[in-house]
């Protein structure tokens, strides 16, 4: 399954640093997303996109993992070349993620 079938995702970004949360639609898919959506993972889903460490804090009072990503945004959203590398599309590709 894709992971955006058990959860959906909030985004923001600052300067070249990009963070996506996820958010489980049912409580008890909130396990699956802390085992299944690891730092390590998430990096490797963007890799060649972001050139920092990804870090990941756990909300459990809101079933939601929220994914710092450092570099992702090509020195910033207003000094990048990219096309729309903003929060919410990396949130969206995060979503497509296979679990």
């Amino acid at each position: 399954m894709k992971l955006r079938d058990i959860a959906h995702a909030r985004t923001g970004d600052k300067g070249n640093t990009s963070n996506i949360s996820v958010i489980a639609y049912r409580p008890e898919d909130y396990a699956l997303l802390q085992r299944e959506i690891t730092p390590e993972r998430v990096f490797q889903h963007f890799a060649g996109i972001i050139a920092g460490p990804v870090e990941r804090y756990e909300m459990p009072n809101v079933c939601a993992l929220n994914f710092v990503l450092h570099g992702a945004l090509g020195g910033g959203v207003t000094r990048s070349l990219a096309l729309d590398a903003h929060g919410k599309t990396l949130g969206s590709a995060l979503l497509a993620l296979e679990i």
